[in-house]
């Protein structure tokens, strides 16, 4: 049968077609062993002596004559014996993927004069020469292959196997259904990177169900709560078959709800601060119109931030939050955020805000600014070469010597400076001396313009280490501005968070709830499973909760996060960095060691924060 005829091996797998042939060589070894390479398919002439007038195997057409009266030739389906599939010719042609021609030839040539011998015994029998003219040249070159076939021992016919067995296994290894479970790569991320701003609420979706979230036992709420308070952690098997029957899981989940704040109040939400005047209206304030009430407020307020500087200092607390009704501080504890010292960022504020911080004596960075002018300085040096270097270094010089019977010296330098960076466009129309500069008023006066434009800007966070954090606490303590005057946060102290108990606060837990929702995904609907959490939650918060989801989700979830928008520069990196020996002892932090792990990186956010989470197969990816 020719190729052209329809007949193709590629009906089944490589992997069967070789068990096959073997089993057929096997049962056959005698027939392939016959020198005289006739057998049941050595001629067309003694398929009549074959039952129904059937003739055994042979690749090419039924030699029967007796229904032949019609024009046509009745052939056998190829496909109803296994023997109908080897071919030596197409062996080649399908199985070398080189698609080596040559070797094929070598093939026929090999076979050339035994076949003819073969065709010109068979054309001598008669009522045969008739349907011999009709073969084509390629079945004529099959069926000289096949008569070569019979010659072969069974030894050699294996080997030919063999050689076949190599040459699929070739490209069957390139396919990616080839490729075992067990060399399948890691998850490309198994962690997403620390945010350390606030966030008011988290929206996590899954195809499996979070309905173990809710409505925990009671006995399950005490455990979770006790253990949050004694810094105990149950260890959680990877994957969890079924959640909502887990005891330890809906234990811990409650345990990564708590959080410690002051002061409370029951009847009003106290975070955010931050333009929340409609969460404080028509609400009851006592304490607006009553003076000893603020004192007593602010005195309370007081012994609680101190408490918690002491036990950030001796390492027993992470981090805390002060959420004030114009800025908010994060104080971080050393070896976190990738800082060896404690730290302390600031956001948003103002220039009078800066100035106290001044003339308290505290030192403080802008890093957001210092990085801007780092990088324009780094531009300015690539862009500005040649010609105009040397055009600067001369008006440097003679504006000097202008203004060196006026000024001193030590300040004639940094003057000039200023007004040559200003006024470069003069320079390069050639008319800086016709025109008359600003007097030192004015440049001072833009300078202060420059510095009040950064105000309630991300830019104008504020980086204070080392001991100058103490020396901020207590500026807080006595900073009459803290608390507002007027409104309707007058006379409220900031808000503390803490993801560890201090003197004067009291416990809460996030709100979670859980909904079953169907979500359209192209022309159909799939159930997908909420979970949704509200509150003021902290970035060791957030860690455990997505940590507990990764287990009882099965590696699959997803989350959209809500940031408090003035806490998200709080992933600005600060410029004391930890050195290869500075390591510390964390262990006293009452968190997660994993937790404790993430937050010692430096955050790579810069002055943006995490909005989108996405687990897949393990494996995070993140937008920001």
């Amino acid at each position: 049968m020719s190729q052209q005829a329809g007949y193709s091996p590629n009906f089944k797998r490589p992997a069967e077609i070789m068990r096959m042939r073997r089993k057929r060589a096997r049962s056959e070894a005698g027939v392939f062993a016959s020198p005289s390479g006739h057998g049941p398919t050595g001629s067309p002439g003694s398929s009549d002596s074959s039952p129904g007038c059937v003739r055994p195997f042979s690749p090419g057409p039924l030699f029967n004559t007796q229904n032949r009266s019609g024009g046509g030739v009745k052939r056998r389906n190829p496909f109803a014996n296994i023997e109908n599939t080897y071919s030596p010719k197409k062996k080649l042609l399908i199985y070398n993927d080189d698609g080596d021609a040559e070797a094929a030839a070598q093939t026929d040539k090999s076979t050339e004069k035994e076949g003819e011998e073969d065709v010109s015994t068979k054309t001598e029998a008669p009522g045969v020469l008739p349907f011999s003219s009709r073969l084509t040249e390629v079945e004529k070159q099959e069926r000289q292959s096949i008569s070569n076939k019979k010659c072969l021992t069974f030894s050699e016919d294996d080997s030919l196997f063999e050689e076949e067995e190599e040459d699929v296994k070739s490209p069957l290894l390139k396919s990616p259904q080839a490729i075992a479970p067990a060399s399948i790569a890691p998850p490309v991320c198994t962690e997403y990177p620390a945010d350390w701003s606030l966030k008011t609420r988290l929206l996590f979706t899954s195809p499996l169900t979070l309905s173990w979230a809710e409505h925990p036992k009671a006995q399950e709420q005490a455990l979770g709560l006790s253990q949050h308070c004694r810094a105990q952690f149950s260890p959680l098997p990877h994957i969890l078959q079924d959640p909502k029957s887990c005891s330890e899981l809906r234990c811990a989940f409650q345990q990564s709800l708590a959080y410690w704040q002051h002061p409370s109040l029951p009847w009003i939400s106290l975070f955010p601060r931050i333009n929340a005047e409609r969460s404080f209206t028509g609400k009851s304030t006592p304490w607006a119109q009553d003076t000893t009430l603020q004192q007593s407020l602010m005195s309370e307020w007081s012994v609680s931030v101190s408490s918690l500087y002491s036990l950030l200092k001796a390492r027993l607390c992470p981090y805390f939050y002060v959420c004030s009704y114009q800025f908010t501080v994060l104080f971080r504890a050393a070896g976190l955020g990738g800082s060896s010292s404690i730290s302390a960022l600031i956001s948003p504020t103002t220039r009078g805000l800066r100035e106290a911080m001044k003339a308290e004596g505290i030192e403080f960075s802008l890093p957001l600014v210092e990085e801007r002018r780092k990088s324009r300085e780094q531009h300015n040096l690539t862009a500005h070469q040649g010609e105009e270097e040397e055009q600067k270094e001369n008006a440097q010089e003679s504006s000097e010597l202008k203004a060196g019977e006026d000024c001193q010296a030590g300040d004639e330098g940094e003057n000039d400076d200023d007004e040559d960076g200003s006024f470069s466009w003069l320079k390069e129309m050639g008319v800086q001396d016709k025109i008359k500069k600003p007097d030192n008023i004015l440049i001072q006066l833009r300078k202060e313009g420059n510095a009040v434009s950064l105000d309630h800007k991300p830019e104008s966070v504020v980086c204070v280490e080392g001991s100058h954090t103490f020396t901020l606490i207590n500026f807080l303590i006595n900073c009459k501005s803290l608390v507002a005057a007027a409104g309707s946060q007058a006379g409220l102290p900031p808000t503390l968070l803490a993801p560890v108990a201090f003197r004067g606060a009291t416990m809460h837990t996030l709100k979670a709830r859980s909904v079953n929702v169907k979500s359209q995904v192209g022309s159909t609907y799939q159930n997908i499973s909420s979970l949704e959490i509200s509150g003021p939650i902290l970035p060791s918060s957030l860690h455990t909760v997505t940590t507990l989801l990764r287990s009882a989700q099965k590696g699959n979830f997803s989350g959209t996060l809500y940031t408090h928008t003035p806490t998200a520069v709080m992933n600005t990196p600060t410029t004391k960095e930890q050195g290869p020996g500075g390591s510390v002892d964390l262990s006293g932090f009452g968190l997660q060691p994993a937790s404790i792990q993430q937050l010692q990186q430096p955050s790579s956010l810069g002055k943006t924060a995490l909005t989108h989470i996405n687990m897949n197969n393990y494996s995070y990816t993140w937008k920001n």
